[in-house]
């Protein structure tokens, strides 16, 4: 009965596979849509608390420029991924001058601390940089990803507690791997695939591609003892930069005019 038990697991994961935008094979054991509604709840959740705390910047200016710069990435993203085009697209401005970060969840919930401008001094292309590998990440399922990643060391757990008689400990550590879920990092693999769709996005919603590679150049001044939090969730290998900069040259090919695109209506949460 443990080996059938243990066998019924092992198989569950062989067909729960996906493919990824650039044609990597992904692990997906949650699907793209439940994870949309596991990252509404919790950014309904976030936002509301948010909220309480009058955290949320409704400042007209600030409120204009993300609004727009995100807006062009969207518009792209839709272009590109029709099916992000039913997506709740939306952002929360945060006021937390001293957070360098940024998100996007599944279905296009982002977020914005002001501690980016503030201490990066972002220009338009930067910013449409940040945003669009966040919006990447959402685009290719990433956040459902993390979560099949975490099921499937759950899995690997239940499987330990059946053959060694020990189901209680086993259901601990499935419990611990569902909250941990949500709040996995990328992995590098990942990382490098929203960098190239991120700046897709932006050279499409015509913003200049080097500003990848002065947007990196800025986060890595803002290291020392308390690296940027955007720096922690994002490992950034020592090739990164360079990286990046080797593709600018095919990027530019894709909008050689810089035209920008049309500005999609995007929700700015206050």
């Amino acid at each position: 009965m443990k080996r059938l038990l243990l066998l019924i697991l092992v198989f569950s994961l062989l067909p729960a596979c996906a493919t990824s935008p650039t044609g990597r094979s992904q692990l997906m054991l949650i699907s793209p849509e439940s994870a949309i509604v596991q990252s509404k709840k919790a950014y309904l959740s976030t936002v509301d608390e948010l909220n309480k705390q009058d955290k949320l910047v409704d400042d007209p200016k600030m409120v204009d420029r993300v609004a727009t710069i995100t807006g062009r990435l969207v518009t792209e993203a839709i272009r590109a991924y029709p099916g992000s085009g039913k997506w709740e697209w939306s952002v929360a401005i945060i006021d937390d001058p001293e957070t360098v970060n940024a998100w996007c969840m599944a279905g296009g919930r982002m977020a914005v601390y002001t501690g980016l401008f503030e201490k990066l001094h972002l220009t338009d292309a930067e910013f449409a940089q940040i945003m669009g590998h966040e919006i990447s990440h959402a685009l290719a399922n990433h956040t459902a990803e993390r979560m099949s990643r975490a099921m499937a060391t759950t899995l690997g757990v239940v499987a330990v507690g059946v053959m060694s008689d020990k189901p209680v400990v086993a259901m601990g550590g499935a419990a611990m791997a569902a909250k941990v879920a949500l709040t996995l990092p990328n992995s590098r693999t990942a990382e490098s695939e929203a960098d190239q769709i991120g700046m897709e996005l932006a050279v499409m919603a015509g913003y200049d591609p080097d500003a990848a590679v002065t947007l990196w150049q800025k986060m890595g001044a803002q290291g020392g003892s308390k690296p940027p939090e955007f720096l922690s969730t994002h490992p950034a290998p020592g090739n990164r930069e360079a990286a990046m900069a080797a593709m600018i040259p095919g990027m530019r090919q894709l909008n050689p005019t810089g035209k920008l695109a049309a500005v999609h209506p995007v929700e700015i949460v206050r």
